[in-house]
C-alpha cells in the first residue's frame, strides 16, 4: 500500500491532474497479478490505510517529505463521494428509536423495527439499527466513517429523523440531544467511550444484527400485517423486553447537562453548525419552537405532504391547511429555516390537482418553505393504501405524469427555495408499485433540458457552486424580496455571472401585527432575525481555506447587508439564530448572546454595517 501511495504522490509532484483515471491505472498495475479478488487493492482502502500510517509511524511518512500543499492534494484525490461535503458541511444523519405516532396516514410505513414512516432498509436506518439506535454511537460511527474518506469533519450538521419528534417524552429529547454533542466533542478518537456503550447494550441483550432483529420483530411484523394498531404492537414489543426498559431508564438527561456540553461544542474540533428535527405541523406551537431553540435546532423538517384539504382528509391526514399555515407563522417568528416535505400521487388526488397544489404551496403568503422534498408516493406493504391499490381506487403515475409533474413543480420554484431531494431512501424491494428510479431527479433535469427549459429553474440546488473553484471578483450580490403572512423576506444571494450562487443569506423582518398577536415569541417588536447564512464551496477545515467559496469573506459581507438593511427598514436589533458550532463566528461580528439567539444593536448612528446593494 506504501508503494501506491508513493506513486500517487509523484504524480501529484509532477503536476498530474491525479483523478479517477490515474487511481485506476496505478491500481490496476498493482492487482494484475492478483488472482484472488480478496487481494485486490481499491481506492476506499487507501484513505483509511494513509490515516492510520500517520497515526501509527509518523516517522515513516515524515520520511515521504510532504509538504501542506501536496498532502491536501493526496487526500482531494483519494477523498470518496466528494459531494457529501460539497455544500459546505459534513451531514449526519441519525434515527430515534422505535416510538408510536400520534397519526395513522394511509400511505405511512408501519415496520415494528423502526419509528413510524421509516423501514429498516433504508441506509440511514441500517446504520441506526448497527447501533441500537444510540444517538453518540450513530454519530461515533459516522464520524469516523466520514474522516476516513477524507472529509473534513469539523462542522458538521446533524439531522435527526424519526416521524415526530415531539411524540417522544421530554427526557429522551433531552439525552438525545445532548449524546450527539457529547460525540462530536469526543471526536473520531473516542474507542474506549465506543466500546463501553457497546458493551452496555450487549449487555442488555439488545441485537444490532439483521438477523436477530428480523427474529425479534417477526410476530410483532406479522400481528401488523393482520391488521393491529401499529401503536399498541410497538409498545408491547419493547416494552415487553427488559434490555429496551433498561436502555429506556438510562435515556434521560438534563438540559444543564446539555447546555454543558453545547459549551464545550463551542471550542471542539468537531462542531455543530446546523441542527436539524423532524415533526408534523400540528405538533407546533410556540412552546415546542422554545425547547427546540434551547436545544440547538436551526431548521424544522415538517411534513406537509398536501395542501388539498379532501386529500388530507383522504389519505387520514388529520390537519387543515390553516394550522399548517400557522405552523410556518411561528417557525418563520421563531427564525428556523422551514424544510418542507410534499408528496404527489397521493391517494385521491391527480396530476392536475398536485400542480395546482404545489403553485399554491410556493405562491401562497401563508407558505413559502425555505427548503422542500417533493417525492411521489410509493405503495409499501402493510399500508392503509395497499387496498385502495388492490381495489383500483389508487394507482402510481406513470413514469412519463410524474416526470410531467415533477417537471412543473421544478420550474416554478422560486430562487430562494432549495429542492433538496425527490425520492424517499425506500429500497426497490420494499416498494409495491410506484417509482423505484433512484435517479429521478436526473430524469426531471433531463427532460426540462430536452425541452430547451433549463434556463427557467432557479432552485438553490440546480444552481449551487459546490466544490468548484470560485472567483470571487466575478461574484455579485443580488436580492429576492418576497412577502408572508408574518413578515417581508430578502434572500440575499452571491451569484456567478452564469446564475450560480456561491452563497446566501435570509433576512426576515417581522411584521408588527404578527409578533403583537402572538404569546410566546422571543423577539419584540422592532426586531429583524437572519433565519440562514450558508456559503458553498468543498467543505473547508476551520480557518483553512478551501478550494470554493468558504472563508473568502462573503458571508461577512453578506450579515453587514443584512444589518444595513434591518436598520434601514427601521429595526433597532437584530438576531440571528445561529448554531451552537457558529456562536464564536457571530460573537467576532458583533453579536452577543442573548437567550435563544444571538442580538445585536442597531442605532441610527451605526456606520460598521455597509451599504445595501
Amino acid at each position: 500500500m506504501d508503494t501506491i501511495l508513493l506513486e500517487i504522490i509523484e504524480e501529484i509532484r509532477r503536476g498530474a491532474d491525479v483523478d479517477h483515471k490515474v487511481l485506476a491505472r496505478i491500481l490496476h498495475e498493482h492487482n494484475q497479478n492478483r488472482t484472488r479478488n480478496e487481494d485486490h487493492f481499491a481506492k476506499k482502502q487507501l484513505l483509511p490505510y494513509y490515516f492510520a500510517l500517520k497515526n501509527r509511524s509518523p516517522e515513516t511518512v515524515a520520511a515521504w517529505g510532504l509538504d501542506d500543499a501536496t498532502e491536501r492534494a493526496l487526500i482531494t484525490a483519494l477523498q470518496m463521494k466528494p459531494r457529501r461535503t460539497a455544500s459546505g458541511v459534513a451531514t449526519i444523519t441519525v434515527i430515534t428509536k422505535p416510538w408510536s405516532c400520534g397519526s395513522n396516514c394511509l400511505y405511512c410505513p408501519n415496520d415494528v423495527r423502526m419509528p413510524k414512516s421509516y423501514l429498516h432498509d433504508e441506509p440511514a436506518c441500517q446504520r441506526a439499527e448497527r447501533n441500537c439506535f444510540d444517538p453518540y454511537l450513530q454519530v461515533a460511527s459516522r464520524l469516523r466513517a466520514l474522516y476516513q474518506m477524507g472529509h473534513p469533519i469539523d462542522k458538521i450538521e446533524l439531522i435527526v429523523l424519526g416521524g415526530t419528534w415531539t411524540d417522544y417524552p421530554a427526557a429522551y429529547q433531552t439525552w438525545f440531544i445532548a449524546e450527539l454533542f457529547r460525540a462530536l466533542n469526543d471526536g473520531v478518537d473516542a474507542v474506549e467511550q465506543v466500546e463501553a456503550r457497546r458493551a452496555f447494550y450487549a449487555d442488555a441483550g439488545i441485537a444490532c444484527d439483521n438477523a436477530s432483529l428480523a427474529a425479534f420483530a417477526h410476530d410483532a411484523q406479522q400481528a401488523i400485517g393482520q391488521g393491529a394498531s401499529f401503536n399498541t404492537v410497538v409498545r408491547a414489543l419493547y416494552a415487553n423486553h427488559a434490555g429496551w426498559q433498561r436502555a429506556a431508564a438510562m435515556q434521560s438527561a438534563t438540559i444543564e447537562e446539555l447546555e454543558a456540553l453545547q459549551r464545550e461544542n463551542e471550542q471542539a474540533n468537531s462542531r455543530v453548525v446546523g441542527l436539524v428535527v423532524e415533526t408534523r405541523p400540528d405538533a407546533i406551537d410556540a412552546r415546542t419552537c422554545t425547547m427546540l431553540r434551547r436545544f440547538g435546532c436551526t431548521k424544522v423538517q415538517i411534513g406537509v405532504q398536501s395542501l388539498n384539504p379532501d386529500v388530507l382528509d383522504a389519505n387520514n391526514r388529520r390537519i387543515s391547511p390553516g394550522r399548517i399555515a400557522e405552523a410556518f407563522a411561528l417557525l418563520r417568528l421563531f427564525g428556523f429555516k422551514i424544510h418542507a416535505h410534499f408528496m404527489a400521487n397521493l391517494y385521491g388526488a391527480t396530476p392536475a390537482d398536485d400542480k395546482r397544489d404545489y403553485e399554491t404551496f410556493v405562491t401562497d403568503a401563508r407558505y413559502l418553505p425555505d427548503e422542500v422534498k417533493i417525492y411521489p408516493c410509493a405503495l409499501v406493504d402493510g399500508t392503509g393504501l395497499v387496498k385502495h391499490y388492490e381495489d383500483g381506487s389508487w394507482r402510481p403515475y406513470s413514469e412519463d405524469e410524474l416526470i410531467d409533474v415533477l417537471s412543473h413543480d421544478t420550474l416554478i420554484t422560486p430562487p430562494y427555495m432549495r429542492i433538496s431531494r425527490m425520492i424517499r431512501d425506500i429500497s426497490a424491494s420494499d416498494i409495491m408499485a410506484g417509482n423505484k428510479k433512484t435517479n429521478l431527479r436526473q430524469m426531471v433535469e433531463r427532460h426540462i433540458e430536452q425541452t430547451g427549459h433549463s434556463s427557467q429553474v432557479s432552485d438553490i440546488r440546480y444552481r449551487e457552486i459546490n466544490n468548484r473553484a470560485t472567483d470571487t471578483g466575478g461574484l455579485s450580490l443580488h436580492m429576492v424580496e418576497y412577502g408572508t403572512s408574518v413578515s417581508t423576506e430578502r434572500f440575499l444571494q452571491w451569484v456567478t455571472p452564469d446564475n450560480r450562487i456561491a452563497g446566501f443569506l435570509r433576512l426576515s423582518l417581522p411584521k408588527p401585527d404578527a409578533v403583537a398577536a402572538r404569546d410566546g415569541l422571543p423577539i419584540g417588536e422592532g426586531e429583524a432575525m437572519i433565519r440562514e447564512v450558508h456559503v458553498y464551496g468543498a467543505a473547508a477545515k476551520l480557518h483553512a481555506t478551501s478550494k470554493g467559496a468558504q472563508h473568502l469573506g462573503l458571508g461577512r459581507t453578506l450579515v453587514e447587508t443584512a444589518c444595513s438593511m434591518a436598520r434601514e427598514a427601521g429595526h433597532g436589533a437584530i438576531n440571528v439564530i445561529s448554531s451552537v458550532g457558529t456562536r464564536e463566528y457571530y460573537r467576532k461580528l458583533g453579536f452577543a448572546d442573548a437567550g435563544l439567539y444571538q442580538k445585536r444593536t442597531l442605532p441610527v448612528h451605526d456606520k460598521t454595517c455597509i451599504p445595501s446593494p
